[in-house]
């Protein structure tokens, strides 16, 4: 098993904050819902902090567990963003995936604009 970590930004005008919630579209239940589509596995990130409703963020941290290696992380990036909302964004520059690590390893995936 490996640990992923994406940094994050949105405009949160839209959703109802970063958490999961019943009530409305959240920025987690949407990547998730595109890295199930991606991945062919269902994913749960947990997020290193969260919004509220309509607030922004410019550094949002997640990471997930998936049972492969990401091995094309540039590939990987374009489909994550071709998939989600324009208001969600994990940028392609900069993104980088950490040495081959024990499944306990953290492999970073970078979205710093």
């Amino acid at each position: 098993m490996f640990n992923y970590l994406l940094k994050i930004e949105y405009n949160g005008s839209n959703f109802v904050g970063w958490q999961s919630q019943k009530n409305g579209k959240s920025i987690q239940n949407e990547i998730e819902k595109v890295l199930k589509k991606i991945l062919k596995s269902k994913i749960k990130l947990i997020g290193a902090g969260r919004t509220d409703k309509g607030v922004h963020a410019l550094g949002q941290h997640a990471g997930f567990k998936y049972e492969k290696r990401i091995d094309n992380k540039e590939k990987f990036l374009k489909s994550i963003n071709f998939f989600l909302s324009k208001n969600i964004m994990i940028s392609k520059k900069r993104a980088r995936c950490a040495p081959p690590a024990p499944a306990e390893g953290l492999y970073l995936i970078d979205v710093k604009y």
